[in-house]
């Protein structure tokens, strides 16, 4: 589950990821731009584990972090990220390659620009399956029966004949499939999936979904889901976090966020979703009023409060503390300190 870990001293066998105060800055000519100011999580194993928000708040600046991938002109400033007791912060560009794909992997929001258009399904899973495999390497038809076990693993038909396929030759849920394929073809220990269900149709989004989840048992290994719909958490997460502008403002077990939320940002979310047998006459959505501010533009004190309904005179003059409360339920929110 998703804890707030007082420092990282604490170790314990089944945390996988403990990240610690985290911050990743954008340096520009005008000021700097804070894209995740102190973030604290830690996951558990074998756990799917959700990151929600409206779009611009972190989620994918978060993901990208962990990954070590963060474009220019950002860089991780300060913090930590503790993966199996070991701090890839300080890891040199060698030594964090020989990570990822291998033990931490990711599917990242758009198939179609993930894969490259000039190579073959095949030639892409084959590289991916040799470049983390060195007994692999060299052996390109090795490689490639290697190739149609992940293809087939994924649940794509005749995976003989679709690793001579190009990408836009699949459907989007098929390239989904492979992006999942690709990600989990070393088995790694840790898969981070960037909204992959974006853009694809409710039938794909429920077998993608399922198949995440059965493979996730499969290969024991854990996910982090970053996503805006909080249907998709209800269904498939343990745990969840809730991020506002660059900070984790609530989390805590899934059962818990949707039957008792605390923080105003997170009520807000509940209330503007359908919810199942409603009717237009009988339950009406409730938008957030506003809109998510820019990083470079991030309101004193309690960044949600000038969207926030209930916000105090303590709101707009500081910051809330996170405040831990029973079980691991923690929430940044003045009405709870």
């Amino acid at each position: 589950m998703l804890m707030q870990l007082p420092n990282a001293q604490i170790k314990t066998d089944d945390v996988i990821l403990h990240i610690e105060n985290l911050r990743t800055y954008f340096f520009t000519r005008e000021r700097i731009v804070r894209a995740l100011d102190g973030v604290n999580i830690s996951l558990k194993r074998s756990v799917t584990t959700g990151i929600v928000g409206e779009s611009g708040c972190g989620k994918t600046m978060l993901a990208l972090s962990i990954m070590r991938l963060v474009p220019r002109p950002g860089r991780i400033v300060g913090g930590h990220i503790w993966f199996e007791g070991k701090d890839i912060v300080g890891l040199d560009e060698e030594s964090m390659r020989e990570i990822r794909g291998a033990e931490i992997s990711m599917i990242f929001q758009e198939p179609m620009t993930s894969l490259n258009p000039v190579f073959t399904i095949g030639e892409q899973v084959a590289e991916t399956i040799a470049l983390h495999q060195r007994e692999l390497r060299g052996s390109r038809s090795f490689a490639l029966q290697k190739a149609i076990e992940v293809l087939a693993m994924v649940g794509i038909p005749q995976p003989e004949k679709r690793i001579k396929d190009y990408p836009h030759q699949l459907s989007g849920g098929m390239r989904q499939r492979v992006m999942i394929g690709m990600a989990l073809a070393c088995k790694p220990k840790l898969m981070i999936a960037d909204e992959p269900t974006t853009a694809l149709d409710v039938t794909s989004q429920a077998q993608i979904l399922e198949l995440m989840e059965g493979l996730k048992d499969e290969i024991n290994t854990s996910i982090i889901l970053v996503t805006h719909d909080l249907g998709v958490v209800a269904e498939t997460c343990q745990d969840v976090s809730v991020m506002y502008m660059g900070k984790v403002v609530e989390s805590s077990k899934v059962d818990t966020l949707f039957s008792n939320p605390l923080h105003p940002y997170t009520i807000g979310l509940m209330r503007s979703r359908p919810v199942l047998g409603k009717t237009a006459k009988s339950y009406r959505l409730k938008p957030i009023p506003g809109t998510v501010p820019t990083f470079r533009d991030v309101p004193k004190g309690c960044p949600f409060h000038d969207r926030c309904e209930v916000a105090m005179s303590i709101c707009s003059e500081k910051e809330p503390p996170a405040t831990l409360l029973e079980g691991s339920h923690m929430v940044r929110c003045w009405r709870h300190v």
